[in-house]
């Protein structure tokens, strides 16, 4: 898909069409195959839904945009394959054009468009831009991973999880763009699947959950058309996996929450659309094309020497939940599946970074609700796969600073990662940062919430920061140390908010836990 270097007349002729921005002058960039005759013009709008990158590698980076000119009415496309050409360049303007291709926009996958662009330089910022039927997308801008071999360096990782459209504005992302991250690392619920409520912030598209594919689509499409998320993603790469709203409340498996209303066929009928839609709007590679109600998560990337990322799949390959204390602590219970776990034991017992990160959906540390004698758990997150937990955690004393990146709790809960949470006094072992979210939860009563969550400390004195704040986690990861901040806004109520810095906390290389600074 990738070419040669243009001439240098081509590359003046794209600096003009980046300039002008027309429909006829970004014509001059492209092949004359791209505007064949006779060829059936496109309804405007094509790129409502931006455009945008990831999954870095040192020498590539995955482009994605999806021509929808009626986005929140099945994408509003011909039932056609449409030719879709792109640059990758190394300044905005378009001057100097380093790779550029073609892709099809199929409708059989919405009309979405994935470009796996190679042979780039590594630890590189590139732009880059799609044209169709005349018409030319935003910009993005992107970044490769540093050299495979580097040691040393500096990433600036953001952490993300859980946008509910009806609870809130997006407001975060706003700030995330203006601390310019490396990588955003989204964690899961990208979407929730609610039907639409009268009293929400913003109302859901639909007349109800979404079950089919084209109903999925619809309600991705609503969720990219925020204007503070297109921006992230048009600026910075992500690497993105799903929870459980992406498809159904606390699916496990191919289990849904409610198995008496949907039947074996029916969810697994709502699984392929759910992750074909996923697939459509997410910039991943060709290995993440689902095959019906399968599709592969879980994998690698590395930032050189720095960084390894392991990111998980806790929801195909799990166990049912537990309802009880001893399913809970039952051996036979999994998270990950027995191949998911071998793949992540085996990465970091030979992983050549200094710090080994993993991004998990959800909480790994005990949260123990009761207070005083007795243990209750979250049975949907770590808590309830014990066993599994446990065996994962005595791994961690072997691995190079490992640190666990999660969401899913609507919440900030950083904790020290013990060997056994059943005796306080065992090794630490790891951090966990589980990021709060974007907006689930709208703008939470902070007194109501220390009321709640206050007495439990002393159950869990691993916790060592809680808060209730809507926003992200942003990371600086150097070779001694991980410096997070923990940024929140003041409202996701209203489509403009205030953001500052909650929290710093340190990680030390070589001494496993996390500390407030």
């Amino acid at each position: 898909m990738s070419g040669a270097l243009p001439s240098d007349r081509r590359r003046v002729l794209a600096a003009g069409a980046a300039a002008l921005g027309t429909a006829a002058s970004a014509q001059l960039w492209l092949p004359a195959t791209a505007r064949a005759a006779g060829r059936e013009p496109l309804p405007d709008g094509v790129f409502s839904l931006g455009v945008a990158s990831g999954d870095p590698l040192p020498d590539g980076i995955v482009l994605w945009t999806r021509l929808a000119p009626d986005p929140l009415n099945g994408g509003g496309m011909p039932n056609s394959t449409v030719p879709v050409e792109w640059q990758v360049a190394q300044d905005s303007r378009f001057r100097w054009i380093v790779r550029r291709g073609t892709a099809l926009a199929r409708p059989s996958y919405g009309h979405s468009v994935h470009v796996d662009v190679r042979g780039l330089r590594p630890d590189t910022r590139y732009w880059y831009r799609f044209r169709a039927g005349g018409q030319l997308s935003r910009t993005g801008r992107t970044r490769t991973a540093p050299p495979a071999h580097s040691a040393g360096g500096h990433l600036r990782l953001a952490l993300a999880s859980c946008q509910n459209w009806q609870h809130g504005y997006f407001t975060p992302y706003a700030d995330m763009l203006r601390q310019d991250p490396d990588v955003v690392v989204f964690v899961g619920d990208y979407i929730y699947e609610s039907s639409p409520s009268a009293t929400g912030v913003r109302r859901h598209e639909g007349g109800g959950e979404p079950y089919s594919l084209t109903q999925y689509r619809n309600r991705y499409a609503q969720y990219r058309s925020d204007p503070d998320l297109a921006a992230m993603h048009a600026n910075a790469p992500f690497v993105v996996t799903f929870d459980d709203h992406e498809i159904d409340n606390d699916f496990a498996g191919r289990i849904p929450q409610d198995p008496d209303k949907q039947s074996h066929d029916a969810f697994t009928a709502r699984l392929t659309a759910g992750y074909r839609a996923y697939y459509e709007h997410m910039p991943v590679r060709a290995s993440a094309l689902p095959d019906g109600p399968r599709i592969r998560m879980h994998r690698r990337l590395e930032f050189g020497r720095l960084a390894r990322l392991n990111v998980l799949d806790t929801r195909q390959y799990r166990s049912d939940q537990a309802t009880g204390q001893e399913g809970a602590q039952d051996p036979s219970r999994t998270m990950l599946g027995a191949a998911q776990k071998r793949w992540l034991v085996d990465g970091l017992r030979h992983s050549p970074a200094r710090w080994n990160l993993i991004a998990s959906q959800i909480m790994m540390a005990e949260t123990d609700l009761r207070v005083g004698e007795g243990k209750l758990w979250y049975y949907d997150a770590w808590d309830g796969y014990q066993a599994e937990r446990n065996a994962l955690l005595q791994e961690f004393r072997r691995v190079s600073n490992p640190v666990v990146l999660t969401g899913d709790r609507h919440l900030t809960m950083v904790s020290d990662l013990r060997e056994d949470f059943a005796d306080p006094s065992s090794a630490v072992v790891g951090a966990e940062f589980v990021g709060t979210s974007v907006s689930s939860n709208g703008d939470q009563d902070q007194a109501a919430f220390h009321a709640q969550w206050d007495p439990r400390r002393a159950d869990n004195p691993h916790w060592k920061l809680l808060d209730a704040h809507r926003g992200y986690h942003l990371f600086d990861i150097r070779p001694d140390g991980v410096d997070a901040r923990v940024r929140v806004v003041d409202t996701v109520v209203k489509p403009r908010a205030t953001p500052r810095t909650l929290a710093r906390l340190r990680v030390e290389a070589g001494r496993p836990g996390v500390h407030v600074v």
